[in-house]
């Protein structure tokens, strides 16, 4: 039986019993869950909550926006830490030009240190873009080397994807395909090839339609997938099994 694949959670941030949103993403055929950090503070918390729960995994990494959160003790929490087996990536980690373009360099500075400790950890590298996809791009191509590279929550171009997808990188698509005006990410989500195409909710944030304005929760990913499947053309299941593949064969969970 195919099932679901929530990428990118942020099951810290939830306002509500984590039981609940657990038991009600298994009612919804969502099997699996990977939360991201923002930054140092945060990572206890999300690896406490992955080894309570068997099928959450979690992620370790500096948010562009928390750059200056980064010092000489971080890398080395972060190697220490990555021993979990519960850590399966470095995420999320990136540019943002959106918010403040005040801070660029020491955003590249830190992108690529994790970049390269993503190398070192033989870790998948989950790349938050928004509004600097040149950059990020440019920096990805040139510093990582070993690591699988997912995009999480997509915001670039139909174009901008293929070309990803010819580095061999993953596109993660959430809940903004579901908005009536996403014309852009619903031609995304046409041309990614099946192979290089993940799900996620970005919960709390951006809940799809029909629960758009709502805290976000990881058993609202099946929204976005019978959206998927139907831009595809295809069965949700065909979505549920090349999706979770995918999933699992980037985080080896």
């Amino acid at each position: 039986m195919s099932y679901l694949i929530d990428t990118h959670c942020h099951l810290d941030m939830l306002e509500g019993e984590l039981d609940e949103f657990i038991n009600n993403a298994r009612m919804n055929n969502v099997e699996k869950i990977i939360i991201p950090a923002i930054e140092p503070k945060d990572f206890q918390k999300i690896i406490d909550i992955a080894e309570t729960y068997e099928n959450v995994f979690a992620m370790l990494g500096v948010f562009p926006s928390e750059a200056a959160k980064w010092n000489d003790d971080t890398e080395d929490l972060i190697k220490e830490l990555s021993k979990n087996k519960k850590i399966v990536a470095i995420g999320e980690i990136g540019l943002d030009y959106y918010w403040d373009k005040s801070f660029i360099d020491l955003q590249k500075d830190i992108f690529i240190k994790q970049i390269i400790l993503a190398n070192k950890l033989n870790l998948p590298i989950v790349v938050h873009n928004r509004e600097a996809h040149k950059d990020t791009f440019d920096i990805l191509s040139e510093y990582n080397k070993t690591s699988k590279v997912l995009f999480h929550c997509f915001s670039g171009s139909p174009e901008f994807a293929l070309e990803c997808v010819k580095k061999g990188w993953y596109i993660a698509l959430g809940g903004v395909v579901t908005f009536k005006n996403a014309q852009k990410m619903k031609d995304v989500a046409k041309v990614v090839p099946d192979d290089k195409l993940v799900l996620e909710t970005d919960a709390p944030y951006l809940t799809p339609v029909p629960f758009r304005g709502k805290q976000n929760e990881p058993a609202y990913v099946k929204y976005t997938a019978e959206e998927m499947a139907k831009i595809r053309g295809v069965d949700l299941s065909c979505i549920e099994e090349f999706t979770s593949k995918n999933a699992e064969r980037i985080f080896g969970i």
